[in-house]
């Protein structure tokens, strides 16, 4: 399963990110280009460690549940996964600025350290499922936007 701390995949995704432009449209969800860019930027800063969220009731319950199912096989995560309302986007922004600063989040990971990251709905997860998740993230939205 591919990584966000193999340069590799890194190198892979900023490539794909780096062919989106304002013209960029959704083949599924609510999101506009920017609020994507946004939301994917807000993202990579809680996983960083930059940014801490409360962890949801439901995620207690069923969220070690959840990231097992889906860091189980190789395959996209599915369209319309639900987010915290925190990482909810609204409005519209410069798409070159947004990107280059997720680009700039990405590649952050080569330098990766947040030991005791809890998500917010997950709960405590491994460098390893981290690794994992923000790629299958990263994908997904790539693939929302076609790239």
């Amino acid at each position: 399963m591919k990584t966000i701390f193999d340069k590799t995949t890194r190198d892979e995704l900023i490539n794909r990110i780096n062919t989106l432009n304002e013209n960029s449209t959704a083949q599924w969800g609510k999101m506009n280009i920017y609020q994507m860019l946004k939301h994917c930027t807000l993202w990579e800063e809680m996983i960083l460690g930059k940014e801490k969220y409360k962890r949801a009731f439901i995620g207690r319950l069923f969220g070690k549940m959840a990231l097992k199912n889906i860091l189980k096989d190789e395959k996209p995560l599915q369209r319309n996964t639900p987010t915290i309302p925190e990482l909810k986007i609204s409005g519209n922004g410069n798409v070159s600025i947004q990107k280059a600063a997720w680009v700039a989040k990405i590649d952050e990971y080569e330098h990766f350290s947040n030991p005791d990251f809890v998500h917010p709905f997950f709960g405590k997860m491994t460098k390893e499922q981290i690794g994992y998740m923000v790629y299958k993230h990263t994908d997904h939205h790539l693939l929302q936007f076609n790239s």
